[in-house]
């Protein structure tokens, strides 16, 4: 492992976040400077419209794309792990649209008695829905052995889902229609500091059990026999691979709605920045990057057509697809080899 590239690299990732954190609180329907966005954070601005722009609608934003991106990518990363794939995420497989499906039956049901889901009722549902999509790909996996096969079958179930849950809105009333549109599509609009304060629970708990299994990931990745003679217990292990990553994917669809692409795509980007396969490496730098992806597309998507604002997922897949599609193509030239 080069140190010095892997040093490089964080700080590289972390400026990134930095960066464009800043330009993303700057730039929208309202242009606000930098210096007056720094006066607002320390609390020296008397601009009571800029002060409730920047720290009730821009930064709970901000902050959610940081986590949710960062969750999603390291969703994708124990999944490539778990499948020995390079090419399935949370979106691929069925997970994001299994979530995104209980969350909308949820709250359907609940607008109807006249009441709004909590976002610990969302979080709640999304997971139900991520571990039974999850459970119908595991089924598939004893099954089929075939790796391009089982991705295969992981977008179908996704497709049915979304099927299901388009069956279910068109069916809705319209006033549940207006509430699930933008969710369904998804955004990071409509965040608020209750939202970041549950979200960063979930998620940084995740980040954190995930990196205390950095040893056992890292003797698993070179194979179960390897792994079961490190003493690794194996079935733990998958287990709480599968639970890691159906709870972040269920926490950024719960909260944001599916986001494509960038569970796959970000852990090869890191991986090929930092060069190292390393666990206790890969799984902050997974994370820093779904960060810095996620803040990237969530801008884009926010001020590229203004005041019209965009799906995140429309922009993760424009950016992302040709990266996906270089793996797969790299992975198709090695296995000629």
């Amino acid at each position: 492992m080069n140190t010095k590239r892997c040093i490089i690299t964080f700080i590289s990732l972390t400026l990134l976040v930095v960066v464009i954190a800043l330009i993303s609180v700057s730039v929208g329907s309202a242009g606000i400077s930098v210096r007056e966005v720094f006066d607002t954070i320390t609390g020296r601005s008397d601009d009571m419209m800029n002060n409730s722009i920047i720290m009730n609608i821009r930064m709970p934003r901000i902050i959610a794309a940081i986590l949710l991106g960062g969750g999603l990518a390291l969703s994708g990363y124990m999944l490539q792990t778990f499948f020995g794939n390079p090419i399935v995420g949370p979106f691929v497989l069925g997970i994001s649209s299994g979530a995104k499906l209980t969350v909308a039956l949820a709250m359907i049901y609940l607008l109807k008695l006249g009441r709004n889901i909590s976002a610990t009722g969302m979080v709640s549902a999304a997971f139900v829905g991520a571990l039974i999509a999850m459970g119908f790909v595991l089924i598939i996996s004893v099954k089929v052995k075939n790796m391009g096969i089982l991705v295969v079958c992981g977008i179908m179930i996704g497709y049915i889902c979304s099927a299901v849950t388009d069956f279910v809105v068109t069916f809705a009333d319209d006033s549940n229609i207006v509430n699930l549109h933008n969710w369904s599509m998804g955004s990071l609009s409509g965040m608020n500091w209750q939202d970041i304060r549950i979200m960063a629970v979930i998620i940084l708990v995740c980040f954190l059990a995930a990196f205390l299994c950095s040893k056992p990931v890292g003797a698993y990745r070179l194979g179960e026999s390897y792994a079961s003679s490190m003493g690794v217990n194996i079935k733990a292990l998958r287990v709480t691979l599968i639970l890691i990553s159906s709870m972040l994917a269920a926490s950024v669809t719960a909260f944001a709605g599916p986001i494509s692409f960038v569970g796959i795509a970000v852990p090869h980007l890191v991986g090929g920045l930092i060069k190292t396969s390393e666990p206790k490496v890969m799984i902050p730098g997974v994370f820093l990057g779904g960060a810095v992806v996620t803040l990237l597309c969530d801008a884009i998507a926010r001020t590229l057509f203004a005041p019209t604002e965009v799906s995140i997922s429309s922009v993760t897949a424009v950016l992302l697809v040709p990266v996906v599609i270089f793996i797969m193509l790299k992975r198709r030239d090695a296995g000629r080899r």
